[in-house]
């Protein structure tokens, strides 16, 4: 089993940049408004089938929510060398 390689702090803090920038409205409305392709809605449809057949019941999604967001929301998250 090989180990994990996290990406270093450089790239941590570039992607953070990066994803926190600010944008004007019109380069925030042209990323909204930019058409999805064919190939991306099929990916989403196959990520929500799969999704809907792993966790069956809204209680069993509801839950898997909440795991996801406990992890997500960690203090630690991100900060692994």
């Amino acid at each position: 089993m090989s180990r994990t390689r996290f990406p270093s702090e450089t790239a941590v803090q570039s992607v953070r940049r990066f994803t926190e920038r600010t944008l004007a409205a019109d380069a925030f409305n042209a990323y909204v408004d930019a058409p999805v392709s064919e190939d991306e809605r099929q990916e989403t449809l196959r990520l929500i089938h799969w999704f809907s057949k792993r966790y069956r019941t809204p209680a069993e999604r509801l839950a898997y929510a909440r795991r996801a967001y406990a992890r997500w929301a960690r203090p630690d998250r991100g900060n692994r060398g």
